[in-house]
């Protein structure tokens, strides 16, 4: 129960801190790092996945209505949490169909494949929701790999402090 606690307290943290504060950094006009979807990306694997999917519409629903948005990050979210099984069963193979992946004992090979890819996927769903037109593939593309790049130092900077962590110090533990 501590655990579902914390995760919770968690979610709503970076939830506020992406409504809050990162989605009022604009770097460039163009570049603006996404760190919410840590959470779902990171989401303990053995929860129903039904729910799962739900969670992750609910908070990009959330992060649209502070971010007027109007459905964007929900797509958004709602696909890599779809997506996610499928990028699990080719990154971790066997270690996810016996469901023995462990976040924190990750190589940072497997953890920066799959972060990117993940990562990728949401950012060129929300950008081309967002320009809604193939005339603007270059903007698309400019937009989603500069995003890329900042949201994936935040999240990798956010797993080591908050799921690597754990591993040396009981204390704190997040999924």
């Amino acid at each position: 129960m501590n655990k579902i606690i914390s995760n919770i307290l968690f979610t709503v943290f970076l939830i506020f801190f992406q409504a809050m504060f990162l989605n009022h950094v604009n770097f460039l006009n163009f570049i603006n790092p996404y760190l919410y979807i840590f959470f779902i990306i990171y989401f303990p694997l053995k929860t129903n996945r039904s729910i799962f999917i739900l969670i992750a519409f609910f908070t990009g629903l959330i992060i649209d209505f502070f971010s007027d948005t109007h459905g964007m990050h929900a797509a958004a979210c709602l696909s890599i949490a779809y997506f996610r099984t499928y990028f699990l069963k080719i990154f971790f193979g066997m270690a996810y169909k016996h469901q023995v992946v462990k976040f924190k004992h990750l190589e940072f090979k497997q953890n920066f494949f799959y972060l990117i890819t993940m990562i990728f996927t949401h950012h060129v769903i929300l950008f081309s929701l967002e320009v809604f037109s193939l005339d603007h593939l270059n903007i698309i593309f400019k937009k989603t790999i500069c995003s890329l790049i900042f949201s994936f130092i935040l999240i990798i900077i956010f797993f080591e402090f908050f799921i690597k962590k754990s591993k040396w110090d009981k204390t704190f533990f997040l999924f």
